[in-house]
């Protein structure tokens, strides 16, 4: 079966400590360096998602009155 085009799937293994591996033609399509900083979100019925935190720069700009967030 062939993916959708720009739609991908990957696996990715728990360490003891709880850590995950992004694997790297994610990190490469993505633009996931080290030290960057992602978003977890979490819902009990359809899983946990995690968008970048620039994703939400925006976002969180407005709602604290157009200021940049760090």
């Amino acid at each position: 079966m062939t993916a959708p085009k720009g739609k991908f799937a990957w696996t990715a293994t728990v360490g003891e400590k709880g850590q995950i591996v992004i694997p790297k033609q994610a990190r490469e399509i993505f633009n996931i360096k080290p030290g960057d900083t992602l978003v977890l979100l979490g819902d009990v019925e359809r899983g946990i998602a995690i968008p970048p935190k620039s994703a939400f720069d925006e976002m969180f700009g407005l709602a604290f009155n157009g200021k940049d967030v760090d």
